[in-house]
């Protein structure tokens, strides 16, 4: 069965084991960031659509879930802004009513929370997950590179006003660029609106994978140990790589569509790929060689390893 909304699961660095659903095309977002593991944005927008039948999406949570697959979360997120599609809201009702024991959570850049539409889209979520990694303007146009539709004055109120009105959790990710967003004054701004936000986690983020752009370094943890004592919350935590595990997968019989979809939509060793799928090394790698001979398949080598991924 080939998957075109579903993915993974995969072994997320904040979310455990997580299955991921993905509502928007490939690279529709609202911003087109420099540290994005999935390349540059194609299409940049602010309208929010139904990009695809739900129903197609209801089919391929129903063909997986219904086997009580071992998760920690059901993720939305994937290659775009999850809340770009006007169908967040529905697919997580549907989640609440026909799988309840699975928590749900929600990765978002946080831009769209000035609607109050998608707030209300969220409200049921278990954790939403926004993003939040300067006040100034003229770091956040150079990190964020946004739809011109956007203010950074009406996002940052978006997600107070969202605080105010949501009961569920929300980690707040703060995304750490070396010599970006790190100076002290870059940080006294953060920390005073993130006392207006009143997240429940502070998680302080870097590039793992590779980025869009070649000049995004990732922080080291003298740099993450500084961002964290400056930000001064008690709530405050470095993201850390999470354990490798090997559990039974998504679509076992069909690991060459897996493993591609996977690659499509996140760079991965072939660690990565081994946690995910509970293949063997071996395996990972013939597989690999298949694709590669069919598919751009492109690597990079960062402090981590060497990634694959796929760019379409």
């Amino acid at each position: 069965m080939k998957s075109h909304h579903i993915f993974g699961p995969v072994s997320s660095r904040r979310l455990g084991r997580s299955l991921g659903i993905d509502l928007v095309p490939f690279k529709t977002c609202t911003y087109n960031c420099v540290y994005c593991e999935c390349g540059a944005t194609t299409y940049r927008t602010t309208k929010r659509e139904i990009f695809f039948p739900v129903k197609e999406v209801y089919t391929e949570l129903t063909g997986f879930l219904s086997s009580s697959p071992i998760l920690d979360y059901v993720t939305f997120s994937g290659s775009g802004e999850p809340t770009l599609s006007l169908s967040i809201g529905e697919v997580i009702r549907f989640l609440k009513d026909n799988f309840p024991s699975y928590r749900i959570a929600v990765l978002t850049n946080g831009s769209l929370l000035s609607d109050p539409d998608v707030r209300r889209d969220l409200l049921t979520a278990d954790v939403v997950l926004p993003t939040l990694s300067t006040v100034v303007n003229q770091t956040f146009l150079k990190i964020h590179n946004p739809d011109p539709a956007l203010s950074l004055d009406k996002i940052l109120a978006g997600l107070v006003q969202f605080r105010n009105e949501y009961s569920g959790k929300i980690w707040l990710e703060v995304f750490v660029i070396p010599g970006l967003n790190t100076s002290n004054d870059e940080l006294e701004g953060l920390q005073k609106i993130i006392r207006d936000i009143n997240p429940d986690r502070v998680q302080l983020n870097t590039l793992d994978r590779p980025g869009t752009e070649e000049w995004v370094l990732p922080a080291d943890r003298a740099d993450l140990d500084r961002v964290e004592t400056l930000l001064d919350f008690a709530t405050a935590e470095k993201v850390e790589r999470s354990p490798y595990r090997t559990l039974k997968t998504l679509y076992a019989t069909e690991p060459v569509e897996q493993i591609r979809e996977l690659l499509k939509r996140r760079p991965c060793t072939v660690r990565d790929l081994v946690s995910a799928t509970g293949m063997h090394t071996a395996e990972v790698i013939k597989i690999l060689n298949e694709i590669g001979a069919t598919t751009d398949l492109l690597t990079k080598r960062e402090a981590r390893g060497l990634f694959y991924y796929i760019r379409e």
